[in-house]
């Protein structure tokens, strides 16, 4: 890693590690005072309605900011966040260390000095509602002060885009001759991101019970459909597909005027990962690197991130050359 992505990985990293230390160190300083099962949950109102064992605390703050923590510096050493959309993610690291690790702090000091019940339960713990007015608070301004930070130092810059035009590369077919190209694309951030959602509903299973550990699994489940999704060009045009029917997005061929091979970032072009809709483009994101870009007949482009995606897009133009042959 040169020094340039080295301090964008410290910089993003920061509040990842400030945030813990403070709730760990806080935890430390009031462990004498705190019950053996603390409130861990609270409703609307502010009333405790789960417990959890101590240990929980320790535990559950530092699996949350370590595999947040590192999904966003493994971001920054792709180098994939360029511009304003690279001030954007470290802010949101900052405010989301802010939030959550004011939160964490709160519902620590909440517990000190609780009456315990029988089973050594925390007794009426509140935890009042300005406590999350607090937390965006805090969030703002960690977020403020990571936007001022990268503003600091340079960011990277988006790599140059060319256009697909008639000139595009072509694929050799005799006259009548049928072709077809499939490639599955690997996506670095999906199976995190699955393993992420597993384990807050492992956690919300734990700590609170169905209701907050199966929204997490059920998605979990739904995305690990689209791991390792595949990548098709025929004479139906461009399909995008999982592991299921459902869902897949295709671009018939009829709708497509010229393709080329290009590289892509996902954030600084699209706005992110997954299936993205910007002005005067929609495109599938798994990952960063070459993808293909097709023309359509209205002057949108739909793009997907797979590799060889130089054979791809020549054989949709050679494609597009027979259809138009044939009208």
């Amino acid at each position: 890693m040169n020094r340039k992505n080295l301090g964008g990985t410290a910089l993003v990293v920061l509040p990842f590690l400030l945030a813990p230390v403070v709730d760990l160190v806080l935890f430390l300083v009031c462990r004498d005072r705190l019950p053996d099962r603390p409130a861990g949950h609270f409703t609307l109102d502010g009333r405790a309605d789960g417990h959890m064992a101590l240990i929980w605390y320790p535990v559950l703050c530092t699996l949350v900011f370590a595999v947040t923590g590192v999904s966003w510096s493994l971001m920054v050493r792709r180098g994939e966040f360029h511009g304003r959309a690279h001030r954007l993610l470290v802010a949101g690291g900052y405010a989301f260390a802010g939030f959550f690790g004011w939160l964490m702090a709160a519902v620590l000091l909440a517990n000190v000095d609780a009456v315990e019940g029988a089973r050594g339960e925390a007794q009426g713990v509140s935890l009042p509602l300005w406590q999350l007015a607090a937390a965006l608070g805090a969030a703002v301004l960690a977020g403020g002060i990571g936007a001022g930070l990268a503003a600091l130092r340079p960011a990277p810059v988006p790599p140059a885009g060319g256009e697909p035009g008639g000139d595009a590369a072509r694929i050799a077919l005799a006259d009548g001759e049928v072709a077809g190209w499939t490639r599955s694309v690997g996506s670095r951030w999906l199976p995190l991101i699955v393993l992420l959602l597993v384990a807050l509903g492992v956690v919300g299973l734990i700590l609170s019970g169905w209701a907050a550990g199966l929204p997490p699994l059920l998605t979990a489940v739904l995305m690990a459909g689209f791991v390792r999704p595949c990548v098709a060009v025929d004479r139906r045009g461009i399909t995008v597909s999982g592991m299921l029917r459902w869902p897949r997005v295709r671009v018939p061929l009829d709708r497509i005027e010229a393709a080329s091979s290009q590289d892509i970032s996902p954030v600084a072009e699209y706005g992110g990962w997954g299936y993205r809709v910007r002005p005067g483009r929609t495109g599938v994101m798994l990952r960063s690197g070459e993808g293909i870009v097709a023309k359509l007949t209205d002057g949108r482009k739909f793009a997907v991130t797979v590799d060889d995606s130089a054979t791809g897009a020549a054989l949709l133009n050679t494609l597009i050359d027979q259809r138009r042959a044939e009208h």
